[in-house]
């Protein structure tokens, strides 16, 4: 559940040079613009099928719902990872080797790096690039204190455009990138393979990617996973539009919409929606807005891959399969990935 804006490669800022014991080395800024979140919203709303960019769920109560999705009974993919993580964590540390550094792509809870780097034989850096320099100093902050012989570092940017990672970034040692979350399902498909091949540009041959993929299935198990009892998914989805009211002006009237989340089988992907159950018109940032009942936001997808269309995707941007690992109940993968 997630997406981010593009980024100006302006020469980085250098904030730390000279890090004290237990602090992080360096945090480089690529100076990503500011979002639009008005011009964002209203070019979206215009459209014949309305959409909101999903990277707009995000405000402070946006993630705190999030966090709690990925504690409901029916959301099997964050515990289902972390459980392969830690039951893999061996395999990897064989194939990934000593020394390495690990990039991971995107920062928010650290359980999962934690238990990446806890798995590998003397790691020497952890590199994190996340368009939030907020959350990123945070999360670095906390990593370095914790791994007090760990390099730490980051970089804010957009990882979903290409990243150069400086001289800081890496001992010259291999490299271990790491996209944990299935976050690369939250892509249009074309959008995903950009991605890998944009990856590859920043590895040298035989550098090692880390991918966390959701797998395709029934959705019986689906569907619920994205319509929890609780409806903490709901209120997530529905969040945006009270974000709207608050920064846009907006005049929604939250009691109109509902939630909507099912599987779309034909193009493996889960759509979420924001459902009007009215004949109604609101205003957002001084534009007039009428949608007809049953008419739809479309908010967010997450594509979901079966094991040989994720190893192609793969091997077309310049990557080669060294294994694949699934849970027991084959809900989720793990890939690592060679740099050919």
């Amino acid at each position: 559940m997630m997406d981010k804006t593009a980024f100006d490669a302006a020469a980085p800022e250098r904030v730390v040079d000279s890090p004290l014991c237990g602090a992080p080395a360096f945090l480089l800024d690529r100076h990503p613009p500011k979002v639009d979140f008005a011009a964002d919203v209203l070019e979206g709303l215009s459209r014949p099928q309305k959409q909101i960019p999903p990277k707009y769920f995000y405000d402070a109560r946006g993630s705190d719902l999030f966090e709690r999705i990925c504690r409901t009974p029916e959301y099997y993919v964050t515990r289902t990872e972390l459980e392969l993580l830690s039951d893999i964590g061996p395999d990897i540390a064989g194939i990934a080797g000593c020394d390495v550094t690990v990039i991971e792509f995107g920062s928010g809870s650290d359980a999962k790096i934690r238990r990446l780097l806890d798995a590998l034989p003397n790691p020497c850096a952890y590199v994190a690039i996340d368009i939030s320099r907020a959350a990123l100093e945070r999360a670095i902050e906390d990593l370095a204190r914790d791994y007090a012989d760990l390099t730490v570092g980051g970089i804010v940017a957009d990882f979903t455009t290409p990243v150069e990672l400086p001289p800081e970034a890496f001992s010259g040692g291999k490299k271990l990138a790491f996209f944990p979350g299935s976050t690369i399902g939250n892509m249009e498909r074309g959008h995903a393979r950009q991605f890998l091949a944009d990856v590859r540009a920043t590895l040298a041959q035989g550098d090692g990617f880390l991918v966390g993929v959701d797998l395709r299935k029934g959705r019986d198990i689906l569907d619920p996973a994205y319509n929890d009892d609780e409806g903490v998914t709901a209120a997530f989805n529905l969040n945006v539009l009270r974000r709207i009211n608050r920064e846009l002006g907006g005049t929604i009237d939250l009691g109109k919409f509902r939630h909507l989340a099912f599987y779309n089988e034909a193009d493996g992907r889960i759509e979420m929606h924001l459902q009007s159950t009215a004949d109604q018109r609101f205003e957002v940032a001084g534009a007039q807005i009428a949608m007809t009942r049953d008419e739809t936001i479309h908010t967010e997808n997450s594509y979901k891959y079966s094991v040989p269309e994720f190893i192609l995707a793969a091997e077309s941007a310049g990557f080669c399969a060294v294994r694949t690992w699934k849970d027991r109940q084959s809900l989720f993968s793990i890939h690592y990935l060679a740099a050919v």
